[in-house]
């Protein structure tokens, strides 16, 4: 935890997910997706049914996947809290990854601050804690994705983020879960 003038940034805990999940839905409304989050406080099973067999894919628990009920931990969940009302007014969802060319980094899936705290150091002070902990966990570097339109990215860049789009030409690409397990089914069909 660190405490530092108005806020507080810590590890989310059982309590705070109910706020951050509400938090991912206002930064999916603000990206345009809204119907893009699919996390759940507590998980619910989905099934896929192909030809032969049902593949089984649990349905994303937040408290699950940041490790708060026992099990493994999938990502690092943290809040921000304004210490004046003890409001979670930001959060950020990171996760260790790995490189062949630098080994390990620090992936940074979120970073969000509610719009009406905006304009007061919050978003600085998340991408600074995030950042601090990739250097503690020893990572040469940090990882994200803005989009395009995202008037964020003169932010990041002011904080000394490089475009990879625009530098390397990297595009980022994504299976997505139907045809994940049509993959997996693929696999299975041609081993036997």
């Amino acid at each position: 935890m660190s405490k530092n003038g108005e806020f507080t940034f810590r590890r989310a805990r059982v309590d705070d997910i109910k706020d951050v999940l509400a938090m991912i839905q206002e930064l999916a409304d603000f990206e345009k997706m809204s119907n893009g989050p699919q996390l759940t406080e507590e998980g619910e099973n989905l099934n896929w049914y192909l030809e032969i067999e049902i593949l089984y894919f649990p349905q994303t628990d937040l408290k699950r996947d940041a490790g708060l009920t026992g099990d493994q931990e999938y990502c690092e969940v943290y809040v921000l809290l304004d210490n004046a009302t003890n409001l979670a007014i930001g959060y950020s969802i990171c996760y260790k990854a790995y490189s062949t060319w630098q080994g390990r980094y620090f992936f940074v899936e979120d970073i969000y601050v509610r719009p009406e705290h905006r304009k007061r150091g919050a978003g600085k002070r998340i991408f600074l804690e995030v950042s601090a902990r990739a250097v503690e966990l020893k990572c040469p570097r940090l990882e994200f994705n803005v989009l395009e339109w995202n008037p964020a990215r003169k932010f990041y860049e002011s904080l000394g983020a490089v475009d990879l789009t625009t530098k390397e030409g990297w595009h980022y690409y994504r299976v997505e879960e139907q045809q994940l397990a049509k993959l997996a089914q693929d696999l299975a069909s041609s081993k036997s």
